[in-house]
């Protein structure tokens, strides 16, 4: 390795790279003093016995990395005070949702494989369950509170423990999910939901396991 280092740079290749060759002596000195330079804490005796035993491996700084900041989310305080989620009247019309209706009927289609004639129920019963329901159409088939009975509208929102309809004569409409049974109807197949056990945000019911059939007291 001693020899390797001192060593002096062949005629050809120093003319190659435009090096001007050195005599042994000054090829010597600016080893020492580059690996001198390098490692300070070492002493000459040291760095030499390192040379003759095994290969030297330099010291080099590491940058470290700059942690990123994680962006906070608003509170649901914060968010309730920003009305985020507030629909304002001059926008809960019917028709302006009815586009979201159609890309939400299209949605299930693919999400189902085309809900053909011979389609089985419980297939599309159970993909309905874990899928968003944002433009939905959907009706209150059974209710423990009869004034909800038979309202029928596209959801807008959907949240943990209701649905915020909007209906044809252009009421907005906030239906709980407890105690009510909902049915959709898409491409002549008809789903019942049972809103007590539907009480999860559209965001979690793709890791959830439901039973396809449901039972409620009303």
């Amino acid at each position: 390795m001693h020899d390797l280092t001192f060593s002096k740079l062949p005629a050809e290749e120093a003319k190659h790279f435009g090096i001007k060759p050195q005599s042994s002596e000054k090829a010597t000195a600016f080893v020492n003093t580059f690996l001198k330079r390098c490692m300070p804490k070492l002493s000459s005796e040291t760095i030499q016995e390192k040379l003759n035993r095994k290969a030297l491996v330099l010291n080099h700084s590491l940058k470290k990395e700059k942690k990123k900041r994680k962006t906070k989310s608003l509170s649901a305080k914060e968010r309730q005070e920003m009305k985020i989620f507030e629909i304002k009247p001059e926008q809960q019309r019917y028709e302006l949702f009815l586009p979201l209706h159609e890309l939400w009927k299209q949605y299930i289609r693919d999400l189902c494989g085309g809900l053909k004639p011979n389609a089985q129920p419980l297939m599309v019963q159970s993909k309905l369950l874990k899928a968003d329901f944002h433009g939905a159409l959907i009706t209150v088939a059974k209710s423990r509170c009869p004034s909800y009975v038979g309202a029928t509208g596209i959801i807008l929102q959907e949240m943990k423990h209701i649905f915020k309809i909007i209906t044809k004569d252009d009421k907005l409409k906030v239906i709980p999910k407890s105690n009510s049974v909902f049915s959709v109807e898409i491409d002549g197949f008809v789903s019942y939901i049972y809103g007590s056990k539907f009480q999860f945000r559209a965001s979690e019911r793709s890791a959830r396991k439901f039973k396809v059939r449901g039972s409620m007291d009303l």
